[in-house]
């Protein structure tokens, strides 16, 4: 059962967020950006610089967040004698069709606070404009642009992560593939947030959860559409879009898979999770049964919260970053 928090707020999600299934999707994009809310706390981080990325066909934005100076362990570079930092690589949510930098900005910015890392969140290229998999190389292509540039950013290219959320997770646990089929970057997790992993839709948590809980069934199957095709038609190699498909999982970074229980993505990141296990690759799964999807980044909801605490703190252990 949902607290009364949660349930006030999914009721309230419920009626006024819209039927993506029904627009286009740019008509998607600027109700969502209609329903933004500017971030109050601009100063929490010591600066938020946004960056342009080339890219193939041309260039993305990005936005790098640098924490302030903290108690945190932070690791040093014995020969400059400065601080390096973690380096997290964020892909936002939003069905590949919506969603910004604008959008995750309050995440993106507790995230680089609460872990001490450097996060470079990505502004990758929307479905339906640009079909998969230009989204997942447009993430990869700023973890080779912030690889690339660890003196400069003040990052430990020995913890490296990357992260994301719903389709954002989609993206993390493909470009983790790319990175171990391409060489490189090294990376030391990825962390896997109610992440999208296939197309498919044939989960039992996909009828549970079908309506009423604001992700509905419908819904991803709309995403999915923008983001293949109408055709749905997958590329080669079939992982850069369903990750679980590839031939093997074996060699991938150790990740956090974070679960919502009331979300019909529940089923397939359950899977995924064990998947990744039973490859042999470190897996700590948090499975949170009274929140619904997309609670992991809306800032304004307490209830939320101990799940992004439990998270920052998992991510903390994971990047070796000591109290």
């Amino acid at each position: 059962m949902l607290d009364t928090e949660v349930a006030g707020f999914l009721a309230l999600l419920n009626e006024n967020f819209p039927a993506v299934e029904t627009m286009t999707g740019a008509d998607a994009r600027a109700a969502t950006k209609a329903r933004q809310v500017p971030p109050t706390n601009l100063d929490d981080v010591r600066s938020a610089e946004d960056v342009t990325i080339p890219v193939d066909g041309g260039t993305i934005g990005a936005r790098v967040y640098t924490p302030h100076d903290s108690g945190h362990d932070s690791g040093h570079d014995s020969a400059a004698g400065a601080v390096r930092r973690p380096l997290i690589v964020f892909a936002h949510g939003g069905g590949f069709v919506f969603c910004d930098l604008e959008s995750h900005d309050g995440f993106c910015r507790q995230l680089s606070r609460a872990v001490d890392a450097v996060v470079v969140s990505v502004d990758y290229r929307l479905a339906p404009e640009h079909r998969a998999p230009t989204a997942a190389e447009d993430v990869y292509a700023a973890l080779l642009w912030a690889s690339a540039r660890h003196d400069e950013l003040g990052t430990d290219p020995e913890r490296v992560l990357v992260a994301g959320d719903s389709a954002g997770g989609n993206l993390a646990a493909v470009v983790s593939l790319m990175a171990r089929d391409r060489q490189g970057p090294a990376l030391a997790g990825q962390a896997l947030l109610g992440a999208v992993i296939d197309p498919a839709c044939d989960t039992p948590s996909f009828d549970t959860y079908a309506e009423g809980w604001f992700n509905s069934a419908a819904a991803m199957r709309w995403y999915w559409e923008q983001y293949l095709g109408p055709e749905a038609r997958l590329p080669d190699p079939p992982e850069l879009v369903a990750p679980g498909r590839a031939a093997s999982l074996a060699g991938l970074p150790p990740a956090v898979v974070v679960i919502t229980g009331a979300d019909p993505l529940r089923d397939e990141g359950e899977r995924y999770a064990e998947q990744l296990a039973a490859a042999g690759v470190p897996v700590l799964t948090r499975i949170h049964p009274r929140l619904f999807h997309g609670l992991l980044t809306f800032m304004t909801l307490r209830a939320g919260q101990s799940a992004r605490e439990l998270l920052y703190a998992d991510l903390r252990r994971l990047l070796r970053v000591s109290a």
